[in-house]
């Protein structure tokens, strides 16, 4: 592979490997914050926290523009040929522009706070907190110029630092004044502080980053900046309206259809599904950097990357989702015991989506974005919500939460089926098709083993027998510690038969030690299992090379 797309790959890595650490940690303090904040306030006043930030939550997303995704476009391509000076300008107007949307925003919910209250929201009373969420719009849109900002401008780490500063702002900030009695305005205060300590401190790291990089005049005035923006962005802003719209059709049918219990019982499957974002949401968001870092011109680069980066993405999903469809009745079991009985078939049905991988469900959109196609995304999206629209009720209807699932897996595979003839007809993209075949293969065959150690019991008795009764009396840990060793039981057989099998060469192997040295936390694990690959694999190359000798 060209230096060019080994330099590309070892950012992507380094930059996902840090999304991936950051996103799981922001997760689980957000989770906590949440927990604690609803403990303290308890069910009523917590109930009304969380309708005082709906609105905010959604103006925010109206105000993206499609900026955002245009800013982690343009610092990547403009950084990697050079052009500090217009990349500094571009940022700064986006930023510009992106605050005087929030200030809009801002200022139209402040002044309605009380006719939203009572009209939108139905409460009446609810002004006076939602005024104080309203402030938090404002800063949540700088706060996201500069986090994608650093995406593109390979700073990742820095999007990790000003993302959980964030989430640790909110949950000590809120904790704290909710403790010392202002209740629901405290943790909204607390909700409000934290985008403007994150937006300060990222705003600040940006600036700090581009120092220097200021250009006395590159030839763009600001309406031809935003013009650029605006032109990339609109088909990515509508496409986020429709995909955003595709939970609430979800939840607004589902309500039509079926009961509270079976919501409840889809919601907590899907939570758990939401899991799986914690690895491919890195993934998606460092593709597109590393798409628009290659000269666009240079289109068989472009395909080998392409083609490189669907099969890696494929290795490390695949394998996920099979253990997300297969333990998924361990899964809910161990942290809801048999409260939520529905929950398993439906966190399963849902994770089949994740296995549309191989066919370029995370790849194409990146791809499509990286290289400025926006409007292809926008026709993708438009599949998946066109189809869940038309699919969703009838199937609904017929067949409850699972036939809403059952919609979503076919807009999901008719989306990724559009994305696919797009990709190939308009860029020639081509797969590892037989890489591809093995991955899954592979992924299915390593499932048996681990399934045999979980259903014989094994484990878990032994752990009955030897654990002191203290233990014991935690009902999940038996089932835990049951359902870790058969995962660790399959990604060991899964890490195995990939080298064996040919998925992995011995070039690729060695280009991935290369990448993952650049990243100290990542090379701790990484090393290790790809010297473990290597010795395999070289063990499988001296057999055939001592057979053919024989023969």
């Amino acid at each position: 592979m060209a230096d060019e797309l080994v330099k590309v790959a070892e950012d992507s890595a380094r930059g996902g490997f840090f999304l991936v650490f950051g996103t799981a940690l922001s997760t689980v303090i957000m989770a906590v914050s949440a927990i604690l904040i609803g403990w303290f306030l308890g069910a009523e006043q917590y109930g009304r926290y969380t309708v005082a930030v709906i609105l905010p939550s959604l103006l925010f997303l109206l105000a993206d523009l499609g900026i955002n995704q245009g800013i982690t476009k343009f610092s990547a391509s403009l950084n990697a040929r050079g052009e500090t000076g217009r990349l500094f300008t571009i940022v700064k107007r986006a930023m510009l522009l992106k605050a005087a949307v929030g200030i809009m925003l801002f200022a139209a919910n402040y002044v309605l706070a009380d006719q939203i209250g009572a009209f939108i929201l139905q409460r009446p009373d609810l002004g006076p907190e939602v005024r104080i969420a309203s402030i938090s719009v404002l800063f949540q849109v700088i706060f996201a110029i500069a986090t994608s900002a650093f995406v593109g401008l390979d700073k990742t780490e820095y999007n990790v630092l000003a993302t959980n500063l964030q989430a640790l702002a909110k949950t000590i900030i809120s904790i704290v004044l909710v403790l010392l009695g202002f209740g629901v305005a405290g943790a909204l205060i607390g909700f409000v502080a934290s985008y403007v300590v994150a937006a300060a401190a990222s705003a600040l790291l940006l600036l700090f980053f581009l120092r220097g990089k200021q250009a006395a005049g590159d030839g763009h005035s600001f309406s031809d900046d935003v013009g650029t923006l605006m032109k990339y962005g609109a088909p990515l802003y509508a496409a986020l309206l429709l995909t955003g719209c595709i939970p609430l059709l979800q939840n607004y049918v589902l309500a039509l259809f079926t009961t509270d219990t079976e919501i409840g019982n889809y919601k907590v499957a899907t939570n758990f599904a939401t899991l799986m974002t914690i690895l491919s949401f890195p993934i998606a968001t460092m593709l597109l950097p590393a798409f628009a870092k290659i000269d666009s011109s240079a289109i068989e680069k472009i395909r080998t990357f392409f083609k490189m980066a669907n099969k890696y993405t494929t290795m490390m999903v695949v394998p996920v989702a099979m253990l997300m469809i297969v333990y998924s009745d361990e899964i809910i079991h161990i942290v809801y015991q048999s409260k939520f009985q529905s929950a398993p078939a439906y966190l399963a049905a849902y994770s089949l989506v994740y296995l549309l991988v191989g066919l370029g469900s995370l790849t194409t959109v990146s791809f499509f974005n990286g290289l400025g196609e926006t409007r292809a995304t926008l026709l993708v999206s438009l599949t998946a919500f066109l189809a869940l629209l038309g699919l969703s009720p009838m199937l609904a209807n017929a067949y409850g939460v699972i036939g809403m699932l059952a919609a979503f897996i076919v807009a999901s595979t008719l989306s990724t089926l559009c994305s696919l003839y797009i990709a190939r007809a308009r860029f020639q993209v081509e797969f590892a098709v037989s890489s591809l075949l093995k991955i899954y293969g592979v992924a299915t065959i390593s499932l048996a083993p681990s399934l045999a150690l979980l259903y014989s019991g094994v484990i878990r008795q032994s752990f009955s027998a030897i654990a002191p009764s203290f233990l014991l009396r935690l009902g999940f840990l038996p089932e835990l510690i049951d359902f870790a060793a058969g995962v660790l039981l399959y990604l060991f057989i899964y890490l195995t038969l990939t080298p064996l099998t040919g998925i992995v060469t011995k070039p690729e192997l060695q280009m991935a030690s290369r990448v993952i040295r650049r990243v100290p936390g990542l090379s701790i694990v990484g090393e290790r299992v790809l010297k473990y690959m290597k010795n395999t694999l070289n063990r499988r190359t001296k057999k055939q090379v001592a057979r053919a000798e024989t023969h």
